[in-house]
């Protein structure tokens, strides 16, 4: 199942939701303001960053701004403890599943939220896509 944490205000979120809906794939939403977010669910995050703290964590936010605290030195439980008291430090949206994590909305990276059989499908109608234009184009040039 995918996740989704997000915020009412936050437009970028708004479009993960609307390309998953169009992608007629399952979600839970979770709002980081009015949801709370449990330390199962930072650790899963954090699980899946490359870059640790520094990928979810959100430096122009106002909580970021007002804790003031250095987030790669801190003890991993402490950082738990921080963010389940200000959730809002994390970026918008967070999309994860058991596998991968988006940090934002791309269009081209949440596509691998999408199953691998309508990815290719989706490759190879793009393909065809592409070879038709370049023919068409020959056409008219010729």
């Amino acid at each position: 199942m995918i996740k989704i944490y997000t915020v009412a205000s936050c437009s970028s979120c708004k479009k993960a939701k609307e390309w998953l809906e169009k992608q007629n794939l399952a979600y839970q939403e979770i709002n980081l303001v009015t949801s709370r977010i449990c330390k199962e669910d930072i650790l899963e995050i954090l699980a899946l960053t490359e870059e640790g703290t520094g990928d979810i964590i959100s430096r122009r936010s106002q909580a970021y701004q007002r804790l003031n605290i250095d987030f790669e030195t801190i003890k991993l439980n402490d950082l738990i403890q921080i963010i389940e008291e200000n959730p809002t430090l994390l970026r918008r949206p967070l999309i994860v599943d058991h596998k991968r994590l988006q940090v934002g909305y791309n269009d081209d990276e949440i596509r691998k939220f999408l199953p691998r059989k309508k990815r290719e499908i989706q490759i190879k109608v793009a393909t065809e896509a592409s070879y038709n234009l370049d023919i068409e184009e020959q056409f008219h040039e010729g």
